[in-house]
């Protein structure tokens, strides 16, 4: 018996130790809210909160209309080497006049810009997205206000689909994110790698890129880490970082 707890204890603590949980599951305790429109800390219509053990992206006080009201979560420390781990689950319905697109979709945003930084009117901030979806491949990436390299090449598109199965219905999908400062970053859905890309950089045609431009340097190697609020309710649980070596 003692053998087995030692070989057990062995074979867990080193691995889980490096673990850092960033939502106590209690409160929003080093998280910020920044709503489009809104200052930095206004959690407008109470849309981020805590229930259940889980942070709840919700609409029951916007009156039924989303109005492009985009709000991101921000927790307070940037990283540049790590592996984000989370669950997600898409749950109810929609606000009517959110964008099609947005249907059950939300996202995990890295290497983002401070949001002290954002204008008021700014709908994301500028960062790479692991953007999660329920209705098809999830953990794809979008770059709001910033272009990544893929297989070598420059990409300057938008957003590209990963290779993940779809997750339809109200389940909870395991979504992680490794990232290595100004290389590689790999997503990975249940615990298979479904997207690899490399050196995010800002995109001097993006007006919120272009802004953050200093001495010519595209290149980012670290950033805010944030949770996305874009018309569809969501939730979000044990959410967990390991920081890596350089």
């Amino acid at each position: 018996m003692l053998a087995g707890l030692i070989a057990l204890t062995l074979f867990t603590t080193p691995h889980e130790a490096k673990w850092k949980t960033l939502f106590n599951g209690k409160d929003l305790s080093g998280w910020t809210a920044k709503v489009k429109g809104y200052p930095l800390g206004e959690n407008f219509g109470n849309t981020f909160r805590v229930a259940d053990g889980t942070i709840q992206v919700r609409y029951d006080k916007y009156g039924g209309k989303f109005q492009d009201r985009f709000g991101h979560l921000f927790y307070k420390t940037p990283y540049s080497n790590y592996i984000l781990q989370l669950e997600y689950q898409f749950s109810g319905e929609q606000l009517p006049d959110g964008p099609g697109w947005a249907f059950r979709n939300s996202g995990i945003m890295i290497h983002g810009q401070d949001p002290k930084t954002m204008r008021l009117d700014q709908d994301f901030p500028v960062s790479s997205e692991v953007q999660l979806l329920g209705n098809r491949s999830t953990a794809n990436v979008c770059t709001p206000g910033t272009n990544i390299v893929m297989d070598g090449k420059l990409r300057t598109q938008h957003c590209f689909d990963s290779s993940s199965p779809s997750f339809m219905g109200d389940v909870w999908v395991k979504a992680e994110v490794e990232v290595h400062g100004h290389g590689l970053v790999i997503h990975r859905v249940e615990g298979k790698e479904v997207l690899r890309y490399e050196k995010i950089q800002l995109d001097p045609n993006d007006r919120d890129g272009k802004a953050l431009i200093k001495d010519g340097k595209l290149e980012i190697g670290k950033g805010t880490i944030s949770l996305q609020s874009e018309s569809h309710p969501v939730s979000f649980r044990n959410i967990r970082i390991q920081v890596l070596d350089k």
